[in-house]
């Protein structure tokens, strides 16, 4: 049994994980096996051609693909180098891929070549002039247009040994290696800057509460461009030195089968991801016994959704984890001694050498028991946004601590209790009302699957509560029965005023519902 790395760059922290243990398996993607010395030389071989192609440390290269090796090669690739991932999306689109290469400034783009019915090589051959700061192209998976390269090309060239090391030796802690694009639920995205530094300050937290090791090892299901699965689930299975079966994107299907053949032992995901898995039988048929941890990040597991996952897990310990892109990943996890109440009501405790606080909108420290913003300092906090100096300014202070956005309260055990979104909440006859807190109990009726709630515009309340509601499989509910089941448990001023049946929602690559969608849609359309 290895150590875990202390490494302080990230790409020492692969080499010395090659070093210790060269042939162990790495990754698993669709049958192929990839091994730590493996991944190692590939990224050392990616690194040399970009080096060969003129990039230089603090270039951004742009990545559009799904989880496979390829993303994770060029990844690596940067951070030997200095460059800087920009984490984009197969979803994205026109607007989001030109606005973000376009404010990163871009010097690289990798991408697959095809993605479903999408064919990237045509799409940027035509999209070129739109990004004029992109100078090279590199496709995966198929050639590119002329002038544009191949990426698996790198793998079959030797790397120049002396060059590499002279780039490895300039990479420093503070030195950026990736930019994440928030979800601009308001105006335009803002990238966060991770650098080497605040990755491994996350993900080592999250490697020792977690208690990874080489024995473990892990679906990595949440899109590698998210912290949640760049940072949650693979820099923390390097730092373990665990084993990561990758899953393209999204399928359940896929999850079954790679469950059922791999037998992971930690199981990380969104309350969304678990719902939607748990509709499928074949995964409820699966011997699930060998899972020790499982994870449940982005939001409050709900107590159906808490109990579930302890019946179909039944050795495993189930945990919240909070993060977000500012802070490089998680920050907060649930305890070890963490009961069944604990779990359902808070998202846990700091990580040691995390702190956060609670503040007023007056920027005052509120005591125990009260609700404000969560305000999180400590090395995972980012340095700001990328190039957006104001919105730095607005939730970076001086002293370190990042304003979340986030509201929520710290009870008398130090236990932290979600709110929802400071953006979230409405006010609804002159009351404060956190959609998360009856979404949570929505979510508890047999008839409901899912529950997401916005605040809307009403000439006499000010605003109301509109509820969207996925109802379970066979099972018909009614508006004034879920009405009337939140009136038994809620304030007045709590209980929904429109709820709205629908078959699916909106969500985000991660897999979190996209209220922004919800408001844009209603705006436009009234529905």
């Amino acid at each position: 049994m290895t150590g875990l790395s202390e490494a302080s760059v990230i790409g020492k922290a692969l080499e010395e994980a090659a070093a210790e243990l060269p042939d162990r398996r790495m990754y698993v993607f669709q049958g192929q096996e990839i091994s730590f010395q493996e991944m190692d030389n590939r990224s050392d071989r990616v690194a040399a051609g970009l080096l060969n192609l003129g990039f230089t440390k603090g270039d951004r290269i742009g990545i559009i693909g799904l989880n496979q090796p390829e993303w994770l090669y060029t990844y690596f690739a940067a951070a030997k180098i200095g460059a800087v991932v920009v984490g984009l999306n197969v979803r994205y689109r026109d607007t989001e891929i030109e606005y973000m290469l376009n404010q990163s400034q871009a010097k690289g783009l990798v991408s697959v070549a095809r993605a479903g019915d999408m064919d990237y090589v045509e799409y940027f051959d035509n999209f070129r002039e739109k990004i004029p700061s992109v100078e090279e192209f590199l496709f995966i998976g198929g050639e590119g247009f002329a002038g544009s390269h191949r990426l698996e090309a790198f793998l079959d060239q030797e790397a120049d040994e002396r060059a590499l090391a002279k780039a490895k030796t300039a990479v420093r802690p503070e030195d950026l290696v990736m930019i994440i694009y928030t979800s601009g639920t308001t105006g335009k995205p803002k990238g966060a800057s991770l650098s080497h530094g605040s990755q491994l300050a996350s993900a080592r937290a999250q490697t020792l509460h977690s208690g990874v090791t080489q024995e473990d090892s892990m679906l990595i299901v949440l899109p590698l461009n998210h912290v949640s699965g760049i940072t949650c689930m693979t820099l923390s299975g390097l730092l373990g030195k665990a084993t990561g079966i990758l899953i393209p994107e999204v399928d359940f299907d896929e999850i079954v089968t790679q469950t059922r053949d791999h037998r992971p032992t930690i199981f990380g995901g969104v309350p969304t991801l678990y719902t939607l898995l748990f509709m499928k039988e074949e995964f409820l048929k699966l011997d699930l016994s060998q899972v020790r941890l499982v994870v449940s990040g982005g939001s409050n597991s709900d107590p159906p959704l808490l109990r579930q996952l302890n019946e179909v897990f039944p050795n495993a310990t189930v945990m919240n984890l909070y993060g977000l892109s500012e802070v490089s990943g998680g920050v907060v996890m649930s305890p070890w001694d963490s009961d069944f109440e604990q779990t359902v009501r808070s998202i846990g405790k700091p990580f040691p050498g995390m702190e956060v606080k609670v503040k007023d909108s007056a920027d005052r420290e509120l005591p125990a028991g009260e609700t404000g913003e969560l305000h999180v300092r400590g090395a995972c906090v980012v340095e700001g946004y990328f190039r957006m100096p104001e919105e730095t300014a607005a939730a970076f202070d001086e002293a370190g601590w990042l304003s979340t956005g986030d509201m929520g309260y710290i009870d008398e055990d130090g236990y932290i209790i979600l709110m929802g979104r400071k953006k979230e909440m409405y006010i609804q006859g002159g009351f404060n009302v956190y959609p998360v807190e009856v979404e949570n109990l929505l979510n508890k009726h047999p008839k409901v699957a899912m529950a997401a709630g916005i605040g809307v515009p009403d000439s006499v309340m000010g605003e109301v509560g509109r509820y969207y509601i996925i109802p379970n499989p066979g099972q018909d509910a009614t508006e004034d029965e879920l009405k009337a089941y939140c009136g038994e448990h809620l304030a007045d001023y709590k209980i929904p005023r429109q709820i709205v049946f629908r078959e699916t929602l909106p969500l985000t690559p991660v897999g979190k519902v996209m209220k922004a969608q919800l408001r844009e849609d209603y705006i436009r359309t009234g529905e």
